[in-house]
């Protein structure tokens, strides 16, 4: 019987042949991440033995720069623990800060055939890259920092065959919110992507999927490998890595067709994404107050171009404010470069640094009880981007940008003129 991707590669780092739904499996971890909301590690780390530092990734992104004084010493515990145990990938506030998967992603820290696991919960977000990456809890982070190793229970997979183009006004958040609102919920499941539309996604797309595959409540979330991947892995200069692709004779719980050029623009409805999420027509002329345009799903050079453009010689609508946060520094270079950041400022928005402050709802844009927010971020529930009594709505990077401009929710295909994408 043959095997998903994912189940190759835990079978491979296993050491076993092969493994199947329900098995228990131990396998060696090849990248350890962790955040700076993480300080759990810290108040025993006397006694914390550490298995390879070189395994880890250390990354401060959540409270950055720090908005309170208990954050800040926070911080500098993290580095007297990064500096106490010699870890080498470490990214401290500066130049090559960013929000984790975003850094991963652009130091080639997550490799085709490997594991990865994390504190944050947005971890399968590596799977872009051909690895079975997972979020696990306190006690496994610190199995896997002490050992090296971590269980995982195998789970089904689920098959998505990815057709088509996507038009102009539709991006990969538009597909997470199609498979949310046709399929729900994919707890226990793992989730596979694959099909004749790769070649014309690229990574920061792919990644939009990925990550918000978490928001599926997908264990796993792997893309099949391809060229386009391969030819980003060049560019980060990627340590030797085996890709794994499924066995022509794999067992899928499922196998789904997703025809991208069918997909229209779609928005999640307040409080919740799964089975909750409408074509944006259906909530046209929704007034809002806050729009926010990042996170680790969408805060990419590309969702920055899309929003940039949509708002070309426009305004930000009275009484909206419009936050934009890039994953990275580095991206932030790339947009100031390309002149979207001016767009942007130009337009009314408030661009902030490299952090997921206003996704989780910690800083840099936190929603009082009457604001009505149109996101990208990942989570829409009560009191995930502050207050319980906001209402978020989540869109795409040119919804997003769209309302900020009317004031209203709206189709962004009123504001891009041009052919598919």
């Amino acid at each position: 019987m043959g095997m998903t991707i994912t189940e190759k590669i835990l079978a491979k780092k296993g050491g076993v042949k092969t493994v199947a739904p329900g098995d228990i499996t131990v396998v060696s971890v090849d990248c350890i991440a962790f955040n700076d909301i993480i300080s759990y590690f810290l108040g025993d780390r006397e006694l914390l033995k550490m298995s390879d530092p070189d395994k880890i990734v250390a990354v401060f992104d959540h409270m950055v720069p720090p908005p309170t004084a208990r954050a800040a010493a926070e911080q500098e515990v993290g580095r007297e623990f990064v500096k106490r145990f010699g870890i080498k990938r470490f990214h401290d506030m500066g130049r090559d800060q960013g929000i984790l998967h975003s850094i991963i992603a652009e130091n080639g820290y997550a490799l085709p055939g490997t594991v990865l696991i994390s504190n944050d919960s947005h971890a399968c977000s590596s799977g872009v890259f051909n690895c079975a990456a997972r979020a696990v809890g306190r006690p496994d982070m610190i199995y896997g920092v002490a050992t090296g190793n971590a269980w995982f229970k195998v789970g089904e997979t689920i098959r998505y065959e990815l057709e088509g183009r996507l038009s102009r006004s539709v991006s990969m958040k538009d597909v997470f919110f199609q498979l949310a609102g046709q399929y729900g919920d994919h707890s226990n499941m793992n989730v596979e992507y694959g099909g004749s539309a790769l070649p014309y996604l690229n990574i920061s797309a792919r990644q939009t999927l990925t990550t918000m595959s978490a928001e599926l409540s997908a264990d796993f979330a792997v893309f099949e490998p391809d060229d386009v991947m391969f030819d980003h892995l060049l560019t980060v200069k990627a340590a030797p890595y085996e890709a794994q692709y499924p066995d022509r004779d794999a067992q899928y719980h499922d196998r789904r067709v997703v025809d991208l050029g069918s997909i229209g623009p779609l928005v999640a409805l307040p409080d919740a994404v799964i089975n909750n999420t409408v074509k944006v027509e259906e909530a046209e002329g929704t007034p809002i107050n806050r729009a926010f345009l990042g996170s680790c799903a969408n805060g990419m050079l590309d969702d920055i171009r899309i929003a940039a453009e949509v708002m070309q010689g426009k305004l930000v609508a009275p009484g909206v404010r419009f936050v934009v946060s890039p994953a990275s520094q580095n991206i932030y270079r790339q947009a100031l470069r390309a002149g979207y950041i001016g767009t942007l400022v130009d337009a009314g928005a408030i661009v902030t640094s490299s952090t997921c402050g206003a996704c989780g709802g910690f800083h840099s844009g936190v929603l009082g009880p009457n604001d009505v927010c149109i996101t990208t971020s990942t989570r829409n529930f009560k009191g995930r981007m502050g207050d319980p009594n906001a209402r978020i709505y989540m869109g795409s990077p040119a919804t997003v940008a769209a309302a900020a401009i009317a004031g209203v929710i709206t189709h962004p295909g009123n504001f891009l003129t041009g052919a598919a994408a």
